[in-house]
């Protein structure tokens, strides 16, 4: 009898009564508030699809030029003979810093988030995500100042300049120097130093990536033809297409068709009996579906993330000066979101996007500028609610600068709301993204759902299946897997929707 009342008792039960709580019956260790509302989001089962969606998705994002590319991983190049006279690996020699720097940030950031050090976990994180952001302008801006000082229509000096060997570093170091600056006071140590190393740490591996990928790949991809020559010998990756791998005289290629059946008369013979396979098929220009697909997962993730984050920094900075201030800044404040708001979206998208340069640092600023308004609405109100409360009027009270109270006290009791309203946000901004795609207005020479999607049919009305459903269906479950998740958070942290314990 003893021994199931003791079983009774350590038994965790879905319901109890007040009676058996108070014998010790049912409890359950207290949880964080985030910790309960990821624990409800994994149990159900839209959110667990939408989980491991994205996280394919993201794994392709950062993997995809290793897994599918028209550069060989090994190239040995032969004598007459047949003998190895030198070997290379024009894979690695082609990749980009963007390229890179995803593959070591993939590899860094579990041990760095997972491992069990005395910081905080949260905070690793936090840490990670700044270090990632620091990061990413470095490259962003490099590669502007890069394409800038490479155009058609640049003065000499600039020419000049640029061909310099000491400019790939001078430009690193410049713009290390700038992003760390602007990173490392915001890095969660508890010590200077430890934000310094961090911070110097990652630009120093950043601005070496740079340097040595500085020159842009030159896209020709011949290795296939020289290998069936008989002048190299190539280790291929799995999907041995590149998404800018085409040519004009090959025919559009249904799924499963050879390289053999798609190419032209002169290149019949040389590639006779070849195996590789377009698994999805070709598009008009005769590139491979399949690739594209794998190199537009990271424009998605891209796009999603980075245009939200910059709409969320917005929305929130006007968000918490309106619902904090109140008054004449609020009035003034409001007429402005207001004024986006009455804005249709997708029309100026499309005049933005036609207007000026169409590259995906241009989109994500163009997305993320426009999208800000529910974020904003969402501070504000939870602002307004948060400005009589005792801790805040005791943080007045001693003085603390109107940043810290802002951000560092008010905002983590109100930003709940807009990290759920962010995950809807992203879907939005991948489906903007797919319509300027779609329509021609997308980033140029880059792989993208909605520009495969706009080649399903042609100027005759003739569908090309599988250029409708692949990428249709990556659009779809890709928005739906982000609806998902936002819904399942939505509910998670909706008080009127748990249910209670006792």
């Amino acid at each position: 009898m003893s021994q199931q009342t003791e079983t009774t008792r350590t038994q965790t039960l879905e319901s109890v009564t007040g009676v058996q709580l108070a014998q010790g019956i049912g409890h359950r260790p207290t949880k964080g508030f985030w910790g309960e509302a990821w624990e409800s989001v994994i149990k159900r089962p839209g959110a667990i699809f939408g989980i491991s969606w994205i996280s394919m998705v993201a794994f392709f994002a950062v993997f995809s030029p290793f897994i599918a590319s028209g550069y060989p991983l090994i190239a040995r190049q032969l004598d007459e003979s047949g003998g190895v006279v030198s070997t290379s690996y024009p894979l690695i020699a082609q990749l980009t810093a963007t390229d890179v720097m995803l593959l070591l940030g993939a590899i860094a950031v579990f041990p760095w988030v997972l491992a069990p050090f005395k910081m905080g976990r949260g905070d690793r994180l936090v840490a990670a995500v700044l270090l990632a952001v620091q990061s990413g302008l470095t490259v962003i801006v490099s590669t502007i100042v890069r394409d800038v000082f490479t155009g058609r229509d640049v003065s000499d000096w600039m020419r000049s300049a640029e061909q310099s060997p000491s400019f790939p570093a001078l430009v690193a170091s410049l713009v290390c120097l700038v992003s760390g600056a602007l990173v490392f006071w915001l890095l969660p140590f508890r010590r200077v130093v430890s934000q310094i190393a961090a911070a110097g740490a990652v630009g120093l591996v950043t601005g070496v990536v740079i340097v040595a990928t500085w020159t842009e790949p030159l896209g020709q991809f011949d290795y296939r033809q020289r290998e069936a020559s008989g002048q190299i010998s190539a280790v291929h990756t799995l999907i041995p297409f590149s998404p800018q791998e085409g040519a004009t005289d090959r025919d559009l290629q249904q799924p499963f068709g050879t390289l053999a059946e798609a190419v032209g008369e002169r290149e019949a013979e040389r590639l006779a009996g070849s195996e590789d396979r377009f698994l999805l098929g070709t598009d008009s220009l005769g590139q491979d579906v399949l690739s594209q697909m794998l190199h537009a997962c990271r424009l998605s993730i891209s796009i999603g993330l980075v245009s939200t984050a910059i709409s969320v920094v917005i929305g929130v900075t006007l968000g918490a000066l309106m619902g904090y201030f109140g008054g004449w800044v609020d009035l003034l404040l409001y007429r402005v979101v207001e004024i986006f708001m009455a804005i249709p979206v997708l029309f100026l998208l499309i005049v933005a996007a036609a207007v000026l340069p169409r590259n995906t640092y241009v989109m994500m600023a163009i997305i993320g500028c426009v999208s800000w308004t529910g974020s904003a609405r969402f501070v504000r109100a939870e602002f307004y609610k948060l400005r009589g409360q005792d801790f805040v009027q005791s943080a007045r009270a001693v003085g603390l600068p109107l940043r810290s109270i802002l951000f560092k006290h008010m905002l983590p009791n109100g930003v709940t709301p807009v990290l759920v309203d962010a995950s809807f946000a992203i879907a939005a901004a991948i489906l903007a993204e797919a319509i300027l795609s779609f329509l021609g207005l997308g980033p140029a020479n880059q792989a993208s759902w909605g520009r495969l999607l706009s080649e399903a049919t042609n100027q005759v009305g003739d569908v090309k299946w599988w250029l409708a459903i692949f990428p249709g269906l990556a659009i779809f479950l890709t928005v739906l897997s982000y609806n998902l998740i936002g819904e399942a958070f939505r509910d998670a942290i909706d008080p009127k929707l748990k249910k209670a314990r006792v």
